[in-house]
This record gives structure tokens, C-alpha cells and sequence, in this order.
């Protein structure tokens, strides 16, 4: 494999990993679904490689690592993320008392900062082949279309969509549950929007409300 000109600084994503490791552990015991050593693993695999690509010549080797491990990363997180959920939904409908409002209130909050979290990661993997590939400005074609592309005159020639850019596009849409910022150009960008629309839709609709309620009674 050709090594990358360019290699995107990964230190914003590194930052959003952590956080996410944060999330998925704060959870409350009865509401995870993993004991705390799976996320743990998952996220010093996935550092490894990171601090790695910055640091070391091979870049291609650890480029490949990287994206195996963001691909388990991701899939954990999310069946992590909608079991947690399936689990607040039916304490919800039976009104067990075995988790308070509090807490529910709590883990849909956390529900939702992972939902943003971890789709921005998914964004930024996958649009336009990864971020080498949008830095080195490949010949790929693009799954969302930035506004900064649709007026040349105001930003850099070589301009690419960063983490910070995809982060902007998850939160975007798990709050207006529909594009505001960036378009989606391919069916598999409209799939993972309106996926992580209804999750969003769910957590703050469905558990945050009936939280508040309990907690406001």
C-alpha cells in the first residue's frame, strides 16, 4: 500500500474516544451491557494505532489497523448503545422501580452524547475513503456535501471536511433529526443519518421525557 502524502492529526479523535470510553463505562451496571474491560481493550487497541500513525514512518501498516479496529470499535459501541437503550424502553413501559427517574434521566443523556459521539466517528471513517484520503484530496466520491464546497471563493483551495466538520454533522443530526449543514450524496450516508435519527428521536422523545416526568411528579 502507497504511503499517505499527508496523514490527518487525530488528536480531536483520540479526545472524543476517551469520552466515549467515559460514557460506556459510567453507565449504570444494570443498564451496560459489556463489563467495563471490553471498552476498556477496545480503546487502547484503537489508541495504539493512532499514537502510532502519528509517530512512526510505516504509516500504511497502521492506517490498515486502524480501520479494522474503528470498524470493532464502532460495532461494540453501537450494540452497546441501542441494547442500553432496548433495556431504558422496557424499564420505561413496565414502570419498574428497580431504576429511578434519576438514573434514567442520566443514562438517556448519556444515550444521546454516544449517539453523537459515535456517529461522528462513523462520518469521519467513512466519507470520502477516510481522512487520508480527503487530505491528499483522492479522487473519491463523497458521501456529504459541506457548504464550504459550494463556495469555493471563501475558504482555502485545498480544504477538506475535518473530524471537527463530521462531529458538526452527527450533533446537527441528532438534534433536528434531519440534514442542516451538510447534504448526504450517497444511500449509505441517508441510511446512517436516519439511523442515527430515530436513536436520538427514542432517547430524547421517549426515555428523557417519561424521566422528567417521573422526576417533576
Amino acid at each position: 500500500m502507497k504511503e499517505a502524502a499527508e496523514v490527518e492529526s487525530r488528536w480531536q479523535v483520540v479526545l472524543v474516544i476517551l469520552v466515549i470510553f467515559s460514557l460506556l463505562t459510567l453507565l449504570p451496571s444494570r443498564v451496560r451491557i459489556f463489563p467495563n474491560w471490553v471498552p476498556f481493550l477496545l480503546t487502547i487497541a484503537l489508541l495504539v494505532p493512532m499514537v502510532a500513525i502519528q509517530l512512526t514512518v510505516a504509516k500504511a501498516r497502521w492506517l490498515r489497523v486502524e480501520r479494522i479496529v474503528i470498524s470493532f470499535f464502532l460495532a461494540i459501541g453501537g450494540f452497546g448503545l441501542v441494547s442500553s437503550l432496548v433495556y431504558l424502553l422496557y424499564e420505561m413501559l413496565r414502570r419498574s422501580f428497580e431504576i429511578t427517574g434519576s438514573q434514567l434521566l442520566a443514562s438517556s443523556v448519556a444515550a444521546w452524547a454516544l449517539n453523537v459521539l459515535l456517529f461522528s466517528l462513523a462520518y469521519w471513517r467513512l466519507d470520502r475513503g477516510g481522512p487520508e484520503a480527503r487530505a491528499n484530496h483522492a479522487n473519491t466520491r463523497p458521501d456529504w456535501l459541506f457548504p464550504q464546497q459550494s463556495a469555493p471563493e471563501y475558504v482555502p483551495l485545498d480544504w477538506h471536511p475535518t473530524f471537527v466538520d463530521y462531529l458538526f454533522l452527527a450533533f446537527d443530526t441528532a438534534t433536528a433529526f434531519s440534514p442542516t449543514d451538510a447534504l448526504p450524496l450517497t444511500s449509505r450516508a441517508n441510511v446512517l443519518m436516519m439511523l442515527q435519527s430515530t436513536i436520538s428521536l427514542v432517547t430524547v422523545i421517549a426515555v428523557a421525557a417519561v424521566a422528567i416526568n417521573i422526576l417533576g411528579s
